[in-house]
């Protein structure tokens, strides 16, 4: 007698191997550019023109004086091309922490020009037009030659921290025009006092 033979069971069917779970986003971490680039792009912009150029010079606006904040408190973060760097902020300390006489230059162009207007004729005094006009070249002379040693002490000085002339290129003009403004006007604000100690932060 024959008994039925027994069919060997099926091998279960092999299974899909499950899916790689995603690494990271899914995709490269855009750059601060292009992140930059979408949060402008995100900004709620105004459909009508004449308000999103209005809300545009706001935006600008704030950020001017925003700028100017950070520049007045001293914070070399904010300071634009023409003052950043290790040999521009040398050249600042080093006209700030001393007296020159160019800063006399502008207050004395003043009282010569309103002498000027002055009359003396009136006065009786007919020589004083001439008395002024000779102080006037002296007190010129007297800052071309201030000046000049101020700013070549300076150079001297730099050429020994900076040896490689492009990085000293255009110092020589930026003192000298640093030089000639007055030193409450001087931005960025001086960090040295004239007798070389540090500015107090108010």
């Amino acid at each position: 007698m024959k008994f039925p033979s027994r069919k060997s069971s099926p091998e279960p069917a092999a299974q899909a191997p499950p899916p790689e779970p995603a690494i990271g986003k899914g995709h490269p971490t855009p750059s601060r550019k292009e992140a930059e680039a979408q949060r402008k792009q995100t900004l709620k912009v105004p459909s009508d023109p004449k308000a999103a150029k209005k809300a545009a010079r706001a935006r600008a606006a704030e950020e001017r004086n925003a700028n100017r904040a950070a520049l007045l408190a001293g914070d070399e973060r904010a300071l634009p091309p023409r003052d950043a760097g290790p040999v521009r902020k040398f050249a600042r300390d080093f006209v700030d922490g001393r007296f020159a006489a160019a800063e006399l230059f502008m207050p004395m162009a003043i009282l010569v020009l309103v002498a000027g207007f002055l009359p003396w004729q009136s006065w009786g005094l007919p020589q004083a037009q001439g008395y002024v006009s000779l102080m006037w070249m002296a007190m010129t002379l007297f800052i071309v030659v201030d000046t000049t040693v101020l700013l070549l002490r300076m150079n001297a000085k730099v050429k020994e921290q900076w040896p490689e002339k492009a990085d000293r290129k255009g110092v020589t003009f930026y003192a000298l025009m640093r030089v000639l403004q007055l030193r409450r006007l001087r931005l960025p604000p001086p960090r040295i006092r004239r007798n070389g100690q540090p500015v107090t932060p108010k």
